[in-house]
């Protein structure tokens, strides 16, 4: 086995954990042909099939999972070795964690203020800011609420926002009132915390119907499924923003109220590091408003950039 690469581990994490190529692309920054070709390189190299794919659906093979917790335990220790290679060195890197969203700009609002390091790691937004308040990381760019943030001692900044839109059958692609949407909620509360308590307050805030699932179907093809046997529009995740839709199914406008995610950057409230206070001040200045404090803009109750 030669020339097997920590770019091309990070690579096979990715794509475990989103089972889906496009969406692992967009989480990396890199080209969808791109990441194909780097996963078709590593199991040549391994000697081993990761993946099991056709047009539809990706899935890890049973030596993909059996070497998942390998890589992942690898990858740490890489991580480990170059925190202190940089403590060595007097100049350690500000280790940033996130959960399927970053700035596309990151690295040229970093550039000159500090020496940036992207975790391996992609979890859910309460568990990136759960890794903040211990210390495993830095900085992360994840969806917090008030109370969690004084609960764990965390402050944030807005660093980006997306504006939600609904997935329907047919081709009306005209707005379509939050009240007539569906929004799903995910009976597996470890993946889907965060957007289950979003989900649950846009439901009570404005009347979307609420459809409880049990098959991961937020994103995926299995949210396409969902989309195809409801009768209404149904809300895209975050997570699903950038997944390229089905030709069968269309992107509708949610107005009455624009419905908005944010994003936070959250650090310790007691980081007293000059280099983490300027990253912070960098990638969060000049990000403006946008669009969230709009008349007709909603975000949930609790949202720490709602006012």
């Amino acid at each position: 086995m030669t020339g097997v690469e920590l770019r091309q581990l990070r690579y096979f994490v990715a794509v475990a954990e989103e089972l889906n190529f496009g969406r692992a692309a967009a989480r990396l920054l890199i080209a969808g042909p791109s990441l194909s070709q780097q996963i078709k390189a590593l199991e040549r190299d391994l000697g081993v099939q990761l993946f099991e794919r056709d047009r539809r659906s990706v899935s890890l093979t049973p030596a993909g999972s059996a070497l998942l917790p390998h890589t992942r335990a690898l990858l740490e220790r890489a991580e480990d070795l170059q925190r202190r290679a940089g403590l060595l060195s007097g100049s350690e890197p500000v280790r940033l964690g996130y959960v399927n969203w970053l700035p596309p700009d990151l690295t040229a609002r970093a550039a000159g203020v500090a020496q940036l390091h992207i975790d391996a790691w992609i979890a859910p937004s309460h568990t990136q800011a759960a890794r903040v308040a211990d210390g495993s990381l830095d900085l992360a760019v994840c969806w917090v609420r008030t109370e969690d943030l004084e609960k764990r001692g965390l402050h944030a900044r807005l660093i980006g926002a997306d504006r939600l839109y609904a997935v329907a059958t047919g081709d009306d692609t005209s707005d379509v009132a939050a009240r007539d949407t569906v929004v799903l909620l995910d009976d597996d509360t470890t993946s889907w915390s965060s957007w289950n308590i979003y989900a649950e307050q846009l439901a009570r805030d404005t009347g979307a119907r609420a459809v409880h699932i049990a098959d991961n179907g937020i994103t995926g093809p299995a949210f396409f499924d969902h989309v195809r046997r409801s009768n209404r529009p149904v809300i895209n995740s975050p997570k699903g923003q950038t997944t390229p839709l089905p030709p069968d199914l269309v992107r509708r406008p949610v107005v009455a109220p624009e419905v908005y995610w944010t994003w936070s950057l959250v650090r310790r409230e007691s980081e007293s590091r000059p280099t983490v206070l300027a990253l912070v001040d960098a990638l969060c200045n000049r990000v403006g408003d946008l669009g969230i404090h709009t008349p007709d803009a909603w975000l949930p109750e609790g949202d720490p950039h709602r006012n």
